[in-house]
């Protein structure tokens, strides 16, 4: 019976070939390291694009190589990948040049303003400043400033989804829900932006360069006889338009409800909130496509938020990673040790994760910051700040979002690497003051794709039901009131007032050593 789901999800350390059942039971999984990306100049970030589809075809070879599950028993095809990387192909669908991956940090500075009325309306609204930062950070802007021969030659601008959705298809087209990034596409009404919108002029483009595009749980294609050979699976195997991977995430973590927020603790810590209205949380940025049609996710980012945890395990951490490979234990048990061998609150060490500068609050002046140093403080203490530190940014961007919403959070979520530490899920019950659970799988976002095919597919009639059918949580953390008063205080009368307090000696900072550079 053909009812099993491939969810593939090209993530920024993996490729993941995933075989979900219809109750959501993670039935084999075959996970391929990748390298991020080179960086051929300090700030860059780039990698080849078939190199993305040469590791997705050897983890859905290694899958079949594997599982016992007849390829025949396959249902259908869904893909999940990392957002904003960005692919110029040619008439042929051949890369022109490598992809620029979502952590490059390139600017192009000195464009011409966004003019005409749109330029009057950010000027009265004081909003410039934003305009110009979302210009600079455009992709497309270097290319065409500094490789105008390449951008000649491009016939489609892709993200890495429509990419290799057209490896896989053979046609130019891409989710709705993937469009996450720096392109021409109008937010509140998911399609591209009408030829008015300012957005044109931010990131001038021919529309012709742009895929067609499809809501999620509806059909991209069929799989082609030669993408079929290259992963091993039947040909003609629907591929059912899924979203990108925060989006998928936060689906396969049942996060259907706006009273559930979704926590990720990844390479990015974000904060999601699936909402039915289109409502911006922060002036001018925009709620992402949900996984589900029609809907929205409204998301606070921490840039490089658990990149910090896996910066302190490398730079600090050698003693426990040594003592996990002589025990055979995972090297998260003897980080808990850590953490737990300080008491909540670290004893006042206060950390504020702003370790790449933002738009609005924080500011593109703003820096991380540790304060409350003691000659009692040890690395554990650090450890434990970081984890707190990150809670306390998370839980000031779900507070907005709630403002905004005017929704009051009931549950939260959590998924991503940093979800499978105990100390991390109490830190964050005990921060947010709310239960917070952990997904049953830790494939959240591949989890969440292969909802996507059930719906699209029929297996189930509807986004309730996948939800009920395929989620539920293996462990539920619940706040502790004794220390969830001590993170009460340090969080409004200590972490609350830092970036208001300190933002003055970053602004010195930036003045003095150019660090961060200004945004125009």
């Amino acid at each position: 019976m053909r009812e099993h789901i491939l969810a593939i999800d090209v993530g920024t350390q993996s490729v993941r070939a995933l075989l979900f059942d219809p109750r959501g039971n993670l039935v084999h999984k075959v996970r391929v390291p990748i390298e991020p990306y080179v960086s051929k100049q300090p700030g860059w970030a780039e990698q080849a694009p078939d190199y993305f589809w040469e590791n997705l075809c050897t983890a859905c070879q290694r899958l079949w190589q594997e599982t016992t599950v007849p390829k025949e028993a396959i249902a259908g095809v869904a893909l999940t990948t990392q957002r904003a990387t960005m692919v110029n192909v040619d008439k042929e669908g051949k890369p022109l040049r490598p992809a620029i991956v979502w952590l490059d940090q390139r600017r192009t500075e000195g464009l011409k303003p966004i003019g005409g009325l749109w330029g009057l309306a950010f000027r009265l609204a004081g909003m410039s400043d934003t305009a110009a930062y979302l210009q600079a950070e455009a992709e497309v802007n270097w290319i065409q400033a500094h490789q105008p021969e390449v951008w000649a030659r491009t016939h489609k601008y892709l993200f890495l989804s429509g990419y290799l959705t057209y490896r896989l298809v053979g046609r130019f087209v891409d989710s709705v829900g993937c469009q996450v990034g720096y392109v021409p596409f109008d937010y509140k009404r998911l399609t591209w932006s009408k030829k008015w919108d300012w957005k044109w002029q931010a990131a001038p483009m021919d529309p012709a360069v742009l895929p067609d595009l499809v809501p999620p749980a509806q059909p991209l294609g069929q799989i082609t006889p030669q993408a079929a050979e290259a992963m091993g699976i039947p040909a003609g195997l629907p591929l059912i338009a899924a979203a990108a991977d925060k989006a998928c995430e936060v689906i396969g973590a049942g996060c259907l409800d706006p009273q559930v927020a979704c926590l990720s603790y990844g390479t990015t810590a974000t904060v999601n909130t699936t909402s039915r209205r289109y409502v911006e949380v922060i002036p001018l940025i925009p709620p992402y496509p949900s996984a589900v049609p029609g809907a929205y996710n409204l998301e606070i980012q921490i840039y490089r938020g658990y990149w910090m945890v896996a910066w302190f395990r490398r730079e600090f951490g050698l003693r426990e990673e040594r003592l996990a490979r002589e025990r055979g234990c995972a090297p998260e048990e003897l980080f808990d040790e850590l953490v737990e061998a300080v008491p909540p609150g670290s004893m006042g060490l206060t950390l504020q994760p702003y370790w790449s500068p933002g738009l609005r609050s924080p500011g593109p002046e703003a820096k991380g910051a540790i304060i409350g140093f003691g000659d009692v403080h040890t690395r554990a203490h650090i450890y434990r700040a970081i984890l707190e530190g990150l809670a306390y940014a998370l839980r000031e961007g779900l507070e907005r979002t709630q403002r905004r919403l005017g929704v009051k959070t009931t549950e939260v979520r959590v998924s991503g690497g940093g979800s499978q530490s105990d100390a991390a899920m109490q830190i964050t019950a005990d921060i947010f003051n709310l239960p917070a659970s952990r997904p049953h799988v830790y494939e959240t976002s591949g989890l969440g794709a292969a909802m996507d095919a059930a719906v699209g597919l029929g297996l189930h009639p509807d986004f309730e039901t996948a939800v009920a059918e395929m989620t539920r949580v293996s462990r539920t953390f619940a706040p502790r009131p004794e220390v969830r008063d001590v993170y009460e205080e340090l969080y409004r009368r200590v972490y609350k007032r830092m970036y208001r307090r300190l933002r003055p000696l970053y602004e010195e900072i930036r003045r003095i050593t150019g660090y961060p550079p200004p945004s125009v």
